[in-house]
């Protein structure tokens, strides 16, 4: 019998930990501060899925020519919110906290609320509602 591997976590790579990590901490995912210095984290998702963030010096201790990805994003996480109201809200704390924007909230023709943000390290995070019916 061949063994089916199990999808069980994605895998980031954080070029500052502590902003990466506050960051994560407003959206709701539950880190210790003790993290913030910490060369791997990892954080249980709900349905038992975990994140998993590594410094760019733990990944080039494995890897050495690894080097920064340029270009479009390659991956998003998307942060289901409570409804519209909570898209803008979340999305305005954010930028007041100093981090960019990327596209401003808007009414999506797939019938979301939609934004999106950039995390400390330039990825595309992704704030959804359905629309208010």
């Amino acid at each position: 019998m061949t063994p089916t591997p199990r999808f069980d976590a994605l895998s980031l790579v954080a070029s500052d930990m502590a902003a990466t990590l506050a960051f994560y901490r407003r959206l709701g995912l539950e880190i210790p501060a003790s993290a913030d210095h910490a060369p791997h984290v990892e954080a249980d998702l709900p349905g038992g899925l975990r994140v998993l963030w590594d410094t760019e010096e733990t990944v080039r201790s494995y890897d050495p020519g690894w080097t920064r990805p340029s270009g479009g994003d390659a991956t998003a996480l998307a942060f289901r919110c409570a409804g519209p109201a909570e898209v803008d809200a979340v999305y305005e704390a954010l930028v007041a906290d100093g981090h960019r924007g990327h596209l401003e909230p808007w009414d999506a023709v797939w019938g979301q609320r939609y934004a999106v943000v950039l995390d400390p390290d330039g990825r595309g995070v992704q704030l959804f509602a359905d629309a208010a019916s």
